[in-house]
């Protein structure tokens, strides 16, 4: 009589067997469903991060736009008035003059500045409108040479709007877009140091009929792309974080030579005012602040020109270089 039992037991095994199955269907389920949303948490905390670094590189390059712009429109502006006041400028006969003669604006980068400063009067009138917002952000990005690539005024602007509108790098930045949609977070990730764009996540939650060990497998396989798109926005955060501060540092260095710039070019209006516009007329002393002013001008048309970023989205060596050069001719002139 003990075989009924027998069955009895069997079945009961049986069905533990399936129970356990159960469960650990469950528990797998349950932890590709955990494993997705680390995966999605993780992807999208990246994806913020590096959106507020390039936020604020594209503010940092901006501000640096309207530098330049503030500068050209300003005291450039006020030198050029002043200068073209004058007749026989000549410094190969003034005495103590030798080494600013070696820094001083020649005719072809005067017109050039000239051109500058009229491009930059546009801008700064456009920039109320918001019209010249595509520009700005090219004119701190690339600087000026480019700028004045075009013969007129009107089409070297027009040039700049274009650029920031169809260049990968100023879109990222937020100059423009890239046709209609623009381009997004992966393509201007993908401009910044070549890196690869990483795949959208799939979340699968809980998917009838699928076999849950399978959903971990694919949970798991999701969460190691995901730590791979995190260091792909750690990587491009890092790299709009140097593009922020070089362009921070072109912006003080302009506002410093400002403030050497402006007093030099106030005591040429006043010695213009008093012994007129005949350079000839002029003492050594005078003819030193002419030219001082003249070098000074030089100093930021050359950081003017100097891009900080080349088409590609990478700093430019010549950008980390050209501060330190032009500081030390600055130093050297007024000492």
């Amino acid at each position: 009589m003990p075989i009924p039992f027998l069955f009895i037991a069997v079945g009961v095994g049986s069905g533990l067997v399936g129970v356990g199955k159960g469960i650990k269907a469950g528990i797998d389920q349950k932890e590709a469903n955990d494993t997705n949303e680390m995966a999605e948490q993780k992807v999208n905390r990246a994806k913020e991060k590096a959106n507020e670094s390039r936020k604020n590189c594209g503010h940092a390059i901006d501000s640096l736009g309207k530098r330049k712009v503030a500068v050209l429109d300003g005291s450039i502006k006020n030198f050029i008035t002043e200068f073209e006041k004058l007749n026989h400028v000549e410094l190969t006969e003034s005495t103590g003059l030798n080494e600013l003669q070696k820094m001083v604006l020649d005719k072809k980068s005067f017109a050039e500045l000239k051109d500058l400063q009229g491009m930059a009067s546009s801008l700064a009138g456009g920039l109320a409108s918001g019209a010249m917002a595509g520009a700005l952000t090219a004119f701190g990005a690339y600087g000026a040479a480019g700028a004045l690539a075009t013969a007129s005024t009107g089409t070297a602007i027009a040039s700049l709007s274009g650029a920031a509108a169809t260049n990968a790098t100023l879109a990222f930045f937020g100059g423009g877009s890239l046709a209609a949609g623009g381009l997004g977070m992966a393509a201007g990730t993908a401009v910044l140091g070549g890196l690869v764009a990483g795949p959208a996540l799939a979340v699968l939650g809980v998917v009838a009929g699928a076999k849950a060990s399978k959903n971990l497998d694919v949970a798991n396989a999701n969460y190691a792309k995901a730590k791979e798109f995190e260091e792909e926005m750690k990587t491009a955060a890092a790299l709009c974080y140097g593009i922020r501060r070089r362009a921070a540092m072109f912006n003080r260095f302009l506002v410093r030579l400002q403030t050497v710039f402006d007093p030099i070019v106030w005591e040429m209006t006043q010695i213009i005012k008093e012994k007129g516009t005949d350079f000839r007329n002029f003492s050594d002393d005078e003819r030193k602040c002419v030219a001082s002013a003249m070098s000074l001008a030089g100093a930021i048309k050359a950081v003017l020109d100097t891009p900080i970023l080349d088409e590609a989205g990478n700093l430019t060596e010549e950008s980390g270089e050209i501060i330190t050069i032009t500081q030390k001719k600055v130093d050297e002139l007024m000492s």
